[in-house]
């Protein structure tokens, strides 16, 4: 490869890395955050790095002469495959399946065509050693357009078991393919050679023995996995073990001979252990997994070790490497620029897998976040180090140093200071873990009354406890007093979030579908009481009692638990009601949720996209709660059809906890588009609206009367054929809010004794007082209202007006040529939804309200301001 700089073969690499460390820095706030940060690596980073050092050692192994034209077919391939990439990336994150699949086909059209470039220059070589080694670039080149067809495939619409075993395909062909593959080929002699010791002799036949072992393993795990013969992948993946093991002799020799010393052979080894460890971690998985669901959230939690720990290190061990020898300028150069990527090299390893090491364990979340930390500022260290070895290239260049005595090449700059590196990375690690126990410090245990209260009997009782369909199984359990429990906490439903409480204070933290946690409850001596904390979890029985065995009854035998799941001696103290006023202003710049009916569309499609997303927003002046809302209002988008129009809605999960969507518009089999999903996920729900009216939709995710009164609700309108037009259209939603604590989220006790502390139209008390509806003299005035509860009825009234046209779930009860009737009021049971229309007849100020006068004092309340 020529030295020096090269745009299209240096820039690209380095921008992927500083998008994904951007996006690592913001990812709470970025939709499919978790999905972006591999790809940015794995497909960005990683694959633009395999065709540009895949090519190179093509030519080195191949022994090809230069070739100016090969340079400028490989930057164009270069240029299609980043572009393929960016609108992969724009697709994914915009929800827009056909951009994904233009990407994903532009991908797969610049690996097949680096393919055939490779296999054009093996065709025409003279024999040589390591020829063969070129075959794992061409095999590998085959498998990206593959894994990308799969990958597309699983992002289409696909649910259930299928996507998961799709998903499990994508993977395995993507990962142990495309870039397995490709390390593996070039680690038989860039290893030794980054060890400078000699290859050993057998590892040009091992490594042509390994290649159809290899091969043959990817086929069968892919193709066990697409048509869900669970123990056919299983064999899959043991076979690519067995792959590994037959070029591991070489491998190993060559570090016996010269162990690692530098940062680049310390990186590359850790990532070659974190592949084989996550490759028997899947192969497990895959076997023991009760369901294809179980695996895919598994899969979840195998992406971490197999992108970071394999994919980040061996990327930036080889870069580090490989830069100093294509910057060019002779040995001084190399040196400078080594002496650069070195720095802190002990402690950059150290960290990087230590802090790994505790994320993949059952830790609590503030643990693993302070790890994540150190983890991401090790491999961070990357760039700027890259910046400074590039200046320091060409320093030297223009001031080359006198040579160096031998003494000062005899130990490479990872070796001295090496041990205090480790120690100083440890040492980080250690205090990251401190610090995330002392920041929670109920995620190792408190102490509470029942760990004190006798003595200890020095014995210990272990239990396994799931956590399904809320559920705690089992949900009692007895303990000898004295001895310590410790709980094995295993979250085993398919969608939603858990944890576990006690009420001494010791808790598990949140566990994902299939993720576990210990709970070291203490020296128990009497009765404790645990919980789910997940909103609205408690409240449908989620609970679990810890009660000392043969204990008589008495009243600390018993756990503290009503029979409605309430917590014990519930109270309002805490609510953000006690700062409720009605009549106060929300003051000049307030602005109120706009009650205007979105105009019809061009086109019989509509595509929204609809953000799950946990924000502070204010619901009365001086009152704000932790509203969870479908694109960050609640009510959530306005959506406004016609009958027999299509609309696809990609919702998509950015939460803490499981959500769905229900649309009461469509009619149509709930199984699959009104499934849960956790956070991070997608759904694409499509439907035809068959029938006019307003249509309520809402989170569906039990219990739903929370999620309803937490925010998740809104209007769907699908105007009645002919409908003639009027001067103005407005859309009232009515609900209901039971007010936790200021920027808290709902008060379920307060919800299910249906205590309501305010009633709304359109998610803020009384916000049309002071944000008035406008109308003229004479205009006709449409109102859509829907009653969205979730437990309140609605009963429409506008005082000072009369209805001339009241339409009502799917009909009209009354049209202005029907004779002299006319209605005062249009009356909604949850759920329910209609229209009234009326004319003014003259200039004033016509209050609207609900005519539950206790509900309209308490914020469903609003002005139509009449000009003449």
């Amino acid at each position: 490869m020529r030295g020096g700089f090269w745009p299209l073969r240096d820039i690209p690499a380095v921008f992927w890395l500083v998008a994904l460390l951007v996006v690592t820095l913001v990812h709470p706030f970025v939709a499919a955050s978790g999905w972006l940060m591999i790809h940015l690596l794995l497909l960005g980073a990683v694959t633009h790095s395999i065709v540009v050092w895949s090519n190179h050692f093509t030519e080195t192994l191949l022994h090809a002469p230069p070739d100016p034209a090969q340079r400028r077919r490989q930057s164009r391939r270069l240029a299609l495959l980043n572009v393929a990439v960016a609108v992969v990336v724009a697709g994914i994150v915009s929800g827009a399946w056909w951009l994904t699949l233009a990407g994903a086909c532009l991908v797969a059209g610049a690996i097949l065509w680096h393919g055939a470039a490779l296999i054009h220059r093996l065709r025409r070589a003279l024999p040589s050693r390591f020829r063969p080694l070129v075959r794992y670039y061409v095999v590998a080149a085959l498998c990206l357009p593959i894994g990308a067809g799969l990958g597309t495939t699983a992002a289409y619409r696909l649910t259930g078991p299928l996507h998961e075993r799709v998903v499990l395909a994508h993977l395995v062909i993507n990962v142990l393919g495309w870039i397995g593959l490709s390390v593996v080929g070039t680690l038989v002699t860039l290893w030794p050679t980054m060890l400078r010791t000699r290859i050993s002799e057998r590892a040009e036949r091992d490594a042509r023995r390994a290649l159809p072992v290899l091969a043959g393993a990817l086929v069968v795990t892919a193709a066990g996995a697409v048509s869900g013969l669970v123990l056919l992948a299983a064999a899959g993946l043991l076979g690519y073990l067995g792959g590994l093991a037959l070029v591991a002799p070489g491998f190993i020799a060559a570090a016996r001979a010269k162990p690692p010393a530098a940062y680049p052979t310390w990186s590359v080894l850790a990532a070659v252990v974190w592949l084989a460890g996550s490759l028997l971690a899947l192969t497990v998985t895959v076997a023991s997994a009760p369901s294809w669901t179980d695996v895919g959230a598994r899969l979840d939690w195998l992406a971490v070790p197999l992108a970071v720990g394999f994919g980040a290190q061996v990327l930036l061990g080889a870069l580090s490497y490989l830069i100093p020898v294509v910057l060019g300028g002779g040995p001084a150069v190399v040196r400078a620029v080594n002496a650069e990527f070195e720095r802190a090299g002990a402690l950059r390893i150290t960290m990087i897998n230590g802090g790994l090491l505790v994320c993949v364990l059952p830790v609590p979340s503030v643990v693993r976040v302070l790890c994540s930390v150190l983890v991401l500022a090790g491999l961070a260290a990357f760039l700027p180090l890259m910046f400074r070895g590039m200046r320091a290239a060409r320093r030297v260049k223009a001031n080359p140093p006198p040579p160096p005595r031998r003494t000062d090449q005899a130990r490479p700059a990872a070796a001295r200071g090496g041990r205090g590196g480790v120690a100083a990375g440890l040492t980080a690690v250690v205090l990251a873990v401190a610090a995330g126990v002392a920041a929670d410090p109920a995620a190792l245990g408190g102490t509470g009354r029942a760990a004190s209260a006798v003595p200890a009997s020095g014995e210990t009782t272990r239990v396994e406890v799931t956590a399904h369909d809320m559920r705690f199984t089992p949900s009692r359990i007895e303990v000898p007093a004295g001895n310590r429990l410790v709980l094995e906490l295993t979250n085993t439903d398919d969608r939603e979030v858990h944890d576990l409480v006690l009420e001494t204070g010791r808790r598990s933290g949140r566990l994902a579908p299939g993720a576990s946690a210990t709970v070291d409850a203490g020296v128990i001596s009497g009765s404790v009481a645990g919980w789910c904390s997940v909103v609205g979890h408690r409240q449908l029985g989620m609970v679990l009692d810890i009660v000392v065995a043969g204990a008589g009854a008495g009243p600390d035998t018993t756990a503290h638990h009503d029979p409605a799941g309430a917590p014990p001696a519930a109270t309002r103290a805490g609510s953000a009601a006690a700062d409720l006023d009605f009549m106060a202003d929300p003051g000049p710049d307030f602005t109120a949720h706009d009650p205007a009916l979105p105009p019809l569309t061009a086109g019989t499609v509509h595509r929204h996209r609809f953000t799950v997303q946990e924000l502070d927003r204010d619901v009365a002046p001086g009152v704000s709660q932790r509203l969870w809302t479908f694109g960050g209002t609640a009510p959530g988008p306005t959506l406004h059809g016609r009958v027999g129009d299509v609309f696809e809605i990609t919702l998509t999960n950015d939460g803490s906890s499981g959500h769905s969507i229900d649309f009461h518009a469509g009619s149509l089999a709930p199984d699959r588009p009104m499934r849960t999903i956790k956070p991070g996920e997608s759904l694409v729900y499509r439907f035809t609206a068959n029938r006019a009216g307003i249509w309520m939709y809402h989170c569906s995710t039990m219990p739903m009367s929370a999620h309803i009164a937490n925010g998740m609700f809104g209007a769907v309108v699908i105007d009645p054929p002919d409908l003639p037009p009027v001067d103005h259209s407005y859309v009232l939603v009515q609900s209901e809010l039971y007010l936790g604590p200021q920027h808290g989220t709902v008060d379920v006790d307060a919800l299910r004794a249906e205590r309501p502390d305010a009633v709304v139209f359109n998610g803020y008390a009384n916000q049309y007082d002071h944000r008035p509806l406008t109308a003229r003299v004479g205009e006709r005035v449409r109102i859509w209202v829907l009653a969205a509860g979730p437990n309140r009825p609605a009963a429409f009234h506008v005082v000072g007006g009369q209805f001339d046209t009241v339409y009502a779930e799917g009909a009209y009860r009354l049209r202005p040529d029907g004779g002299a009737g006319g209605s005062q009021t249009l009356g909604l049971a949850p759920a329910q939804g209609g229209f009234v229309e009326l004319v003014f007849p003259e200039a004033g100020r016509y209050p609207f309200v609900t005519h539950a006068m206790i509900d309209a004092e308490r914020g469903a309340h609003g002005i139509i301001d009449v000009t003449g």
